[in-house]
């Protein structure tokens, strides 16, 4: 490789800008970070990391920290119905050797993240305005007036990204038409709680989601509720416990005895994006939710953007300033079709698990035979396909 290696702005520190700036130092690539807010903190609660995005913390050296602050999903995970019978056994592992699944923390993941950062990497109090093209390289402005330069610019500011316009003229979120009740109790509060488990609950309109947090330390929970009108996206809203309470209070009531628990819960609306046709415009390429946003019924959203990241850092590692427009343009290639099928699965599987379907026996056979979507899904490594795109810029 040339000495002339690209630099590499990053705007937005959340989980796909911060893994990101994690690979493209792995690859020994100049790195600079920049989030909105005064401090780098995540509110919310649990992100299930997925075997596709475990062997890419792995390969940035973080696979112990993620088995630290993670809990590993067990066997006993099961689908039931609303009032409990059981719909199927949810397969998460198997002999062929994928990687555990594991629910995490979100700030422990952002906190890990960050934490595994050079120093200086990232600068936080950073609210992007602009971007433009500078001589040979690009240029980003932000609200307290500072400026960064570099060969390319990443905009992994979310779903109201402030670079994206730049990219494709701006449109409007999707309301899915859902709001969910987010939080975690202690487990030492529920002891009868199967700790190690990833269990769902599908009634008509409503789904309920559990799995484990901080080594099973936690129990995250997730309420899925339709709304009656379409409210401001927020991940700290403050939600209701008694809501909650009332909304699943006829359905299983191993339900009830978590959330009697409940003292505190965010409400949250879920919005995504149709696909873009385009994500790069010359120096300036989108990562994450700000080129994919999705709805988190296939639990990707985190994961398809730590795949963009390795992708985005395996590429850019063989290329150098005079082949770094075609480089993006491979990233875009490699990951826009991918992404796109798992924004349309999401869809597909929230109307699933809230049994809009004619014939629930019928819905009830897909749940069964989901293990073959999600091997596949989780199968996938984007390592060796984006090696292999890569050797078109040597």
């Amino acid at each position: 490789m040339t000495q002339s290696r690209p630099s590499i702005v990053i705007v937005g520190g959340g989980i796909g800008g911060l893994f990101a700036a994690n690979a493209l130092v792995g690859q020994g690539l100049k790195v600079s970070v920049y989030e909105q807010a005064p401090a780098m903190t995540e509110v919310g609660a649990g992100v299930y990391i997925t075997p596709n995005s475990v062997r890419q913390l792995q390969r940035v050296g973080l696979g112990p920290q993620v088995e630290k602050w993670g809990a590993k999903v067990g066997a006993r995970s099961q689908y039931f119905h609303h009032d409990g019978t059981v719909i199927s056994d949810v397969q998460v592992t198997d002999t062929s050797g994928w990687n555990a699944t594991y629910g995490m923390h979100r700030a422990d993941l952002v906190d890990m993240l960050a934490k595994a950062l050079p120093p200086g990497v990232v600068h936080t109090g950073h609210r992007c305005t602009g971007f433009e093209r500078h001589g040979d390289g690009a240029r980003v402005t932000f609200e307290n007036g500072a400026i960064a330069e570099g060969d390319v610019v990443v905009g992994a500011d979310g779903i109201h990204s402030a670079l994206r316009p730049f990219v494709h003229p701006e449109s409007r979120p999707v309301f899915s038409g859902t709001i969910t009740y987010r939080g975690v109790v202690p487990a030492e509060l529920v002891p009868e709680w199967p700790a190690e488990s990833w269990l769902m609950w599908l009634g008509k309109g409503k789904h309920f989601l559990v799995y484990p947090l901080r080594a099973g330390k936690l129990i995250n929970f997730v309420g899925f509720v339709p709304a009656d009108r379409e409210m401001k996206e927020s991940w700290s809203a403050a939600g209701e416990p008694e809501a909650l309470r009332r909304e699943f209070a006829d359905w299983d009531p191993q339900i009830g005895y978590l959330l009697r628990q409940v003292q505190t819960t965010f409400r949250t609306a879920l919005f995504d994006r149709d696909p873009l046709p385009s994500w790069t415009k010359g120096r300036l390429t989108l990562l994450g939710d700000a080129a994919h946003a999705m709805l988190p019924h296939l639990g990707q959203g985190a994961n398809q953007s730590i795949e963009d990241g390795m992708a985005l850092a395996t590429i850019l590692a063989n290329s150098d300033r005079s082949t770094v427009l075609a480089a993006l343009l491979l990233y875009e290639r490699l990951r826009r079709e991918r992404t796109a099928r798992v924004q349309s699965g999401a869809r597909a599987n929230g109307l699933r698990y809230d049994s809009f379907h004619d014939d629930l026996k019928l819905r009830d056979a897909e749940i069964t035979a989901h293990a073959g979507f999600r091997k596949q899904l989780y199968d996938y490594d984007v390592v060796p396909v984006a090696r292999e795109l890569a050797m078109d810029l040597v």
